[in-house]
């Protein structure tokens, strides 16, 4: 019951352009090279991209932005982008939920595969994606630019 109570705390919901500050906050907080706001505007104009945010619907922070998933449908495949959540509301399980929400979009659209990229460093992310049975498919040699580190690419089949 507890669980119901807190999960009833948050929603996600589509990205608006109201949202932009919360998640530009939350993108320099979570990367070393975060996107430009001009790339999230564009995102909204792409029929096949998603950008969702986690929202609290209650209490002293109603209506923050805690967490945002940039996915895209492509076929029978959604791709994700970038899942972050803010710094101050990490452990919290937004990153769970937003993954949880996009295999659920995944299953609704009839899709085959999630994927995604991930920094080889990055091992509580990788641990994250694992428990919910993403596993290694390939390497990206040199991915991130800015560091040279490479990308794991990791995939969910949904059969």
């Amino acid at each position: 019951m507890a669980t119901q109570a807190r999960e009833r705390r948050f929603e996600i919901v589509p990205m608006k352009m109201a949202d932009l500050d919360g998640i530009m906050e939350i993108e320099r907080g979570s990367f070393s090279a975060p996107w430009s706001r001009q790339v999230f505007v564009e995102e909204l104009d792409r029929e096949w991209a998603q950008v969702d945010v986690v929202r609290v619907r209650d209490g002293v922070m109603l209506g923050a932005i805690v967490g945002f998933v940039n996915y895209w449908l492509v076929r029978d495949e959604v791709h994700i982008l970038n899942v972050a959540s803010h710094p101050s509301a990490r452990r919290q399980g937004h990153a769970s939920r937003l993954l949880e929400h996009v295999i659920g979009f995944a299953h609704r659209h009839k899709c085959r595969y999630v994927t995604l990229e991930v920094r080889r460093s990055n091992a509580s992310a990788i641990r994250l994606y694992r428990k919910y049975g993403f596993r290694p498919v390939g390497i990206r040699p040199h991915y991130y630019v800015e560091d040279n580190e490479d990308a794991i690419v990791m995939l969910l089949d949904l059969g």
